[in-house]
């Protein structure tokens, strides 16, 4: 039976984290950073639910002017009752937050990035005269702020640049990643049946992202099949997910770097000369502007990231270019253009094509579960095999490719993976694998006196499947093998 209302998955560190610092009993600033939709708020909601004894402040600064920022904040003042004159203007806002946590409040900024904006930077200096005064009595106060932000360069450039006007005042810091899978898993099993496909398919399109799920459960489709789930989901006119890529993610970039990300989104793994020649057939006269592009989309806004294999040097040319972020790759490889055709073709046919292209996507997205599962496994101290080191890929410039190396250096094991979304595939694949592991060797010599396995993984294996990849000197592993140690 599911259950009948969505709980608070996972963040145990990181409650335990911002709970310590409220605990301290005096002058707090707190900073908290992660994608849209991660849960920053809802863990500092979980947070203050637990400290019950809190007056709380919660304010959620708009993308606009000083006036607007103002009258939003206003607005949220009134909501929570504060009992101080309401702002007219940033530089009586920030005296208000000051004398609030003087008295013992505890007040939340969300979306605090916008303050990077030229319009609303003043507030930050008006900030820092309240920070210090109240960091200047830290033993007698009781408040605290807390910042949340989704844009890393920009509350960097608030918060931590030397320069900036609040730089070294933040007394605490909290970088929101996904979810991880055992609290996927314990989310799922929670409101759904966690079988691997259905793992498979949710953490391919939504990875980690609490809000995802949570929006997929209060629209009942969370435990219904692939079909439904997206039609619910993407492609009717109340869909909650429709606008989400473009309202969220694109929206800063106001189409500068679709070209790029689209073909990323649909080419994981690409290189450099494959983006370039790809923009140079579409778009010649942007050609120029590539290396630029690539560079604000993984240092600016971390939508992109360029991966070198295992053990390679940083600026070696053979790195390859991914989407960082699950939802978004898939929103771009297989969704964006389906849902945008909803007008002139039918639902049914768009949802299957979406569908498809999905399935395509799964593949990459094997290769990264099964990597995250590796680490997570080993970081839990769960599974059979302890990392000494971050599980990557290897290929050289000709066809040699291996998923995933996974090093133990205390017990001088190497395993050397393969991962396909079928197990026929994946005995296809096996065939021509020594070849590569061979090549691997060769090329890293210092793992000669290590003991090499190979291991094979798909999302599902069948007992013959297992039966004859075991007798080609392979360890068989599917999804339900991974996972199981965090299901116990």
């Amino acid at each position: 039976m599911a259950a009948e209302s969505w709980g608070f998955y996972g963040r145990k560190q990181e409650l335990e984290r911002l709970r310590e610092s409220l605990a301290r009993d005096r002058w707090f600033f707190v900073q908290v950073t992660g994608r849209r939709r991660i849960g920053k708020t809802s863990l500092v909601n979980e947070v203050l639910r637990l400290e019950q004894r809190r007056k709380v402040l919660y304010i959620q600064i708009p993308d606009s002017d000083p006036a607007g920022v103002v009258s939003a904040a206003r607005d949220f003042m009134e909501s929570f009752r504060v009992p101080i004159d309401l702002p007219s203007d940033l530089r009586g806002l920030a005296s208000g937050i000051g004398s609030l946590c003087a008295d013992g409040w505890v007040v939340a900024l969300d979306e605090f990035q916008y303050f990077h904006r030229k319009a609303l930077f003043s507030f930050t200096s008006q900030l820092r005269a309240e920070v210090d005064r109240l960091s200047a009595r830290a033993s007698e106060v009781r408040g605290g702020l807390i910042v949340l932000g989704s844009i890393h360069t920009e509350m960097a450039a608030l918060l931590e640049d030397r320069e900036a006007p609040l730089f070294n005042r933040v007394t605490d810091v909290l970088d929101l990643g996904h979810l991880d899978v055992e609290s996927l898993l314990e989310l799922i099993s929670t409101h759904a049946d966690a079988e691997v496909g259905r793992l498979l398919f949710l953490w391919n399109l939504f990875e980690g992202v609490p809000k995802f799920y949570r929006d997929c459960f209060e629209q009942g489709v969370l435990a219904s099949d692939r079909r439904e789930l997206l039609e619910t989901m993407f492609f009717n006119s109340s869909s909650p997910l429709r606008s989400e890529a473009d309202n969220w993610f694109l929206r800063e970039l106001r189409g500068r770097y679709d070209l790029l990300l689209k073909f990323i989104a649909s080419h994981p793994g690409c290189s450099n000369a494959d983006i370039l020649d790809h923009v140079k057939s579409v778009e010649p006269d942007s050609a120029k502007q590539v290396g630029g592009y690539l560079k604000i989309l993984d240092e600016r806004y971390r939508m992109i990231e360029r991966l070198q294999p295992v053990f390679a040097k940083a600026t070696t040319r053979s790195g390859r270019f991914y989407i960082r972020d699950n939802f978004l790759r898939s929103w771009l490889a297989a969704l964006k253009v389906p849902v945008a055709s909803i007008n002139f073709r039918p639902t049914r046919d768009l949802v299957e094509d979406a569908i498809a292209k999905l399935e395509v996507a799964e593949g990459h997205g094997l290769e990264r579960l099964a990597s995250t599962l590796y680490e997570e496994r080993s970081r839990k101290g769960l599974g059979d095999f302890r990392l000494t080191q971050a599980v990557r890929g290897w290929w050289d410039r000709g066809d040699t490719e291996i998923d995933m190396v996974a090093v133990d250096d205390e017990d001088e094991i190497l395993r050397l993976g393969t991962c396909k979304r079928s197990g026929a595939k994946l005995l296809t694949d096996t065939g021509r694998f020594d070849e590569h592991v061979d090549r691997f060797l060769r090329h890293a010599p210092r793992f000669g006196l290590y003991r090499v396995e190979r291991v094979a993984i798909a999302p599902r294996l069948s007992p013959e499947q297992r039966s004859v990849l075991e007798r080609r000197g392979f360890l068989a592993q599917d999804l339900q093998d991974l996972i199981e140690p965090l299901l116990r």
